[in-house]
């Protein structure tokens, strides 16, 4: 069993919302760690007397190991809208040290901002302030007009670093009817007043057909980016080509997870300007105008219809010898069961249901994290209790036994995030969770944006 973590206190959850912002599976990197300091953002309100409306983007950081959490607030930005799309997501460039934030999207025009260079290289030489960063930016940096069409319809944007340079994911279109694009940072590309620009569009990794992907992560390990992905089938209705639809920003709307189909597997070389399936075979040359299409050859891992309970954006997890790492869910006997589906770094993949917990359709998406030392493991929650799980599958079995190493109550349901960064580097699992003061969440009025920190 794992020691019990120490748990520190970010801030407030807006808990009067009817969507859950503060923990979301498709948030690749609200809590990350860089050069000895760790950094993490989340909603709040300004004070519990200033009232819960509006909310503010909050981002924090300390330094490791056990520093005290310093939290500037981006008071220039009202968050209104009621939608757990609207995430923030961090990304910091290892070439300049600059930290990237995007924020409140679901179908809507890129928002950004960024901090001047150096601030994630040198922390203790800034005093940690909004003025660190740019204002409310409606454009990524270094883009001109021409892109501004493709910027206009942002959903589920990530980051990944990429050696000295920051790779930016985004969606476009709507659930059932999208693609997915890449752009990169460069930081050698900078102004001579030090402004840092940079960004240059690579392309459409991956096109949708009367469909989109839902991709689980992208990750870059050993120079090589990895991505997993179910489809989304459309399903059509009536209105959905009105420019001000809106039937499809439902939590629930016409395209929902029922029409979730497929796993598939991708990988690319050259920092995703150029793709391969699992075989090997260039399957999209971005350059070229090419993408991933959903019928490109030997894309598809696992064949699992629609209506099989299948998720979209779970999980995905690459340890340190190529293998890929996905958490899903399917029908198993007439029963939804959460499964791992590994991919050996041979290239042979398997499936396994997960004992001691249960995938609920539909219920709260769980994570996928890789220790120093090559174990798995997974952060799962319950759908409708308060409890947190932590099953660890080690390298030595072959990532094949699932111990139960960890599960509490007193966590309202939402879908665990981890710095897998830290994890990486100093063998301590923090999770970035939401934690009640009770175990049953509504006798307690407080709930608190938290991270648990498990020595490994």
């Amino acid at each position: 069993m794992l020691a019990e973590p120490s748990v520190s206190v970010l801030g407030l959850d807006p808990t009067h919302r009817n969507c859950v912002l503060n923990g979301n599976a498709f948030q690749q990197d609200a809590i990350q760690s860089f050069n000895g300091w760790q950094y993490a953002s989340f909603y709040s309100y300004l004070s519990a007397e200033a009232g819960h409306e509006p909310l503010y983007i909050h981002l924090s950081r300390r330094k490791l190991p056990e520093g005290q959490w310093e939290t500037l607030i981006f008071e220039d930005y009202p968050q209104t809208t009621d939608d757990g799309h609207n995430t923030i997501q961090i990304g910091i460039c290892p070439g300049d040290g600059t930290i990237h934030l995007s924020y409140d999207h679901h179908c809507d025009r890129i928002r950004y901002r960024h901090s001047q260079p150096g601030v994630a290289h040198s922390p203790e030489s800034f005093q940690w302030s909004p003025s660190l960063f740019t204002p409310h930016l409606s454009r990524l940096p270094g883009l001109g007009k021409e892109h501004d069409d493709l910027l206009s319809y942002v959903t589920y944007p990530r980051f990944v670093q990429l050696d000295r340079n920051l790779l930016f994911s985004f969606r476009t279109g709507k659930a059932g009817l999208g693609d997915d694009h890449l752009a990169v940072y460069e930081p050698q590309q900078q102004q001579q007043d030090g402004t840092a620009y940079g960004y240059t569009i690579l392309g459409t990794n991956l096109k949708g057909v009367d469909n989109n992907p839902y991709i689980h992560g992208l990750d870059f390990r050993g120079g090589r980016l990895h991505a997993t992905w179910v489809y989304r089938g459309f399903v059509w209705y009536e209105g959905w080509d009105d420019p001000l639809d809106t039937k499809h920003k439902q939590q629930r709307g016409p395209n929902s997870a029922e029409n979730n189909h497929n796993i598939c597997y991708a990988y690319s070389d050259d920092g995703g300007r150029s793709w391969r399936n699992g075989a090997g075979e260039l399957i999209a040359d971005l350059p070229k105008g090419e993408s991933v299409r959903p019928d490109a050859p030997g894309i598809v891992a696992f064949d699992i219809p629609k209506g099989s309970g299948l998720s979209n954006q779970e999980a995905q997890a690459v340890d340190h010898e190529g293998g890929v790492h996905v958490l899903n869910r399917d029908a198993v006997d007439g029963e939804q069961k959460w499964k791992h589906y590994y991919r050996s770094p041979k290239g042979t993949w398997t499936q396994r249901a997960l004992p001691h917990v249960h995938g609920v359709k539909g219920g709260k998406r769980g994570r996928l994290a890789v220790s120093k030392d090559d174990d798995l493991y997974l952060i799962l929650p319950d759908h409708a209790a308060p409890v947190l799980t932590i099953l660890k599958a080690s390298r030595a079995s072959d990532y094949s036994d699932y111990e139960l190493v960890w599960q509490e109550t007193g966590f309202p349901p939402t879908e665990p995030l981890v710095d897998t960064t830290r994890l990486d580097h100093d063998n301590v699992l923090s999770v970035f969770t939401r934690s009640s003061n009770a175990a049953d969440i509504e006798s307690s009025p407080r709930v608190d944006v938290v991270v648990l920190d498990f020595k490994l």
